[in-house]
């Protein structure tokens, strides 16, 4: 019996010469619609789906392959007698090959003018429900759903007169991925227009973008995926125009720095080590804003990664090349800048479009033995209106500085206080155990700038010995979120020593 292969695919992209080369190795071409047009044009004899089914595509071509005629062919087992006598008595023939790729729901749904029934219609039945047919029937049915494929099951065909047993699994897996992928689309869109966070079940669309030479230490694998839709000002939408690929650790950190990026509307630098800020700073234009990113920590910044939300020129590449930094991230470069940095073969540069857009609708996901940990997103700086509960009132200075201070801290990871002068960061403390130990830090690194700066902290002062610390130090106002058992004892030492204190009511962890 001549071999069958049904062709329907949306994405034509080197179907013509796929099913060429079949016809010439002695194939039967079954097909549908545009595909079934396009094979017709191009010469190849080939056979519509109505003259196997003996039945017309009804309701605009929402029904056209689900059928006995087509779905028997793909699932009966050809070592079951059982199944090949009821194929042979029902005139029901073999299809050996199914190729098809579904209608276009990620391409749809990521359009900026789609209306809800477009989305609607591009929800494939036919085509998922036949490969999963063909993929469930593997053993005996060859199936392709990536373009990419067709040379190796031609190359097959054309040595053996079939395709091997490894590579029709293999084609199996991608359709599962590819159908699981797809309906997670669909759900996750329809999760979104009923304003469902935390669905019953969960899936998660990802994307492969690239695999990673090795993971946070060489001997962990890695590969990095991208979310669907929106990517502009973020890593996955980034366009590298310098050095070699990104790892595990740079898109890591690099999206720490973009993160604290977005807090900030004014020109700002902000310069990350390991996915922790070790400086920023804001000021009259992105040079000044380097500088005092830089000044903050001169040590911890080499090797480090900068983001700028401001076009980079030629004084700031002339600045970040006196030392060696791993990645510039900014949303232009001039020419002359890109001339200049690119002096250093090891430094990356990405330009990253829109980097302070901040809407995003995402969830914070963190893997555990076992499970995952989902939240929203950090999203909200201040909650509430500010509520000076010292005696002392802060300056117009002091205000500056400390919601600056507060934007800062929310980056850093827990606990942690930031000290802020002239909206610069001079002293962070970060990651320890201990809040007071995280405000020695700070102190011990601010050095004699701490005299006359802010401090903003994460989370609550538990005790009132952060406080005696700071002002002995030379602190002038801090801003933290409240809610301590002392925090009467904390507000009076504040004000025993002149301090000007603020209470959000929201507090910022970052584990």
């Amino acid at each position: 019996m001549m071999k069958r292969a049904l062709i329907s695919v949306f994405h034509k992209e080197g179907i013509v010469e796929f099913a060429s080369e079949l016809e010439k190795l002695g194939w039967e071409i079954i097909s549908t619609g545009g595909t079934y047009r396009i094979l017709k044009e191009a010469g190849i004899k080939v056979m519509e789906v109505e003259d196997v089914t003996n039945f017309p595509e009804i309701l605009d071509g929402r029904v056209k392959t689900l059928n006995p005629y087509i779905h028997g062919g793909l699932l009966y087992r050809r070592d079951d007698d059982n199944h090949v006598k009821t194929i042979e008595d029902m005139k029901i023939n073999p299809i050996d090959i199914v190729v098809n790729n579904l209608y276009p729901f990620e391409e749809t749904i990521n359009k900026s003018d789609v209306t809800h029934e477009e989305i609607i219609e591009n929800i494939d039945i036919g085509g998922p429900s036949m490969i999963r047919a063909a993929a469930k029937n593997y053993k005996d049915v060859t199936v392709i759903v990536d373009p990419s494929d067709y040379e190796i099951v031609l190359r097959e065909l054309k040595e053996n007169n079939e395709t091997t047993f490894k590579t029709r699994q293999y084609l199996a897996r991608k359709v599962f991925n590819y159908t699981a992928y797809y309906d997670t689309l669909i759900s996750n869109y329809f999760n979104e227009i009923e304003e469902v966070i935390f669905p019953e079940r969960l899936t998660l669309a990802y994307k492969s973008k690239e695999e990673l030479r090795y993971g946070e230490n060489p001997h962990q694998r890695a590969a990095f995926y991208r979310e669907v839709g929106k990517k502009e000002g973020t890593l996955a939408g980034a366009i590298q125009l310098h050095g070699k690929e990104l790892s595990f650790n740079n898109i890591n950190d690099g999206n720490g720095c973009i993160e604290a990026l977005k807090e900030f509307d004014e020109p700002t630098v902000v310069a990350v080590k390991h996915a922790n800020p070790c400086g920023i700073g804001s000021g009259e234009d992105i040079l000044e804003a380097y500088e005092k990113a830089y000044e903050c920590d001169k040590v911890s910044i080499f090797g480090g990664i900068i983001a700028a939300n401001r076009e980079i020129n030629e004084k700031i590449a002339e600045k970040i090349n006196e030392i060696f930094i791993e990645i510039v991230m900014a949303p232009s470069f001039t020419e002359k800048a890109l001339e200049i940095l690119t002096q250093k073969k090891n430094i990356r540069i990405l330009q990253i479009n829109n980097i302070t857009d901040r809407e995003y609708k995402e969830l914070d996901i963190k893997k555990v033995l076992g499970g995952l940990l989902i939240q929203d997103k950090d999203n909200i700086l201040l909650n509430e209106e500010l509520k000076v509960v010292t005696k002392n009132q802060p300056t117009k200075e002091d205000m500056e500085d400390l919601l600056f201070a507060w934007k800062a801290a929310k980056s850093v990871k827990s606990n942690g206080v930031v000290i802020v002068k002239d909206k610069a960061t001079i002293g962070i403390g970060l990651g320890e155990v201990n809040r007071v130990w995280a405000v020695q830090n700070a102190i011990e690194r601010a050095g004699e700038k701490v005299k006359g700066a802010v401090l903003a902290s994460d989370g609550f002062f538990p005790f009132k010995d952060s406080i005696e610390l700071l002002a002995k130090a030379g602190i002038t106002a801090i801003i933290q979120p409240g809610g301590s058992l002392k925090d009467s004892e904390v507000i009076e030492e504040a004000d025993k020593n002149g301090i000007a204190m603020i209470i959000t009511g929201i507090r910022h962890f970052k584990h």
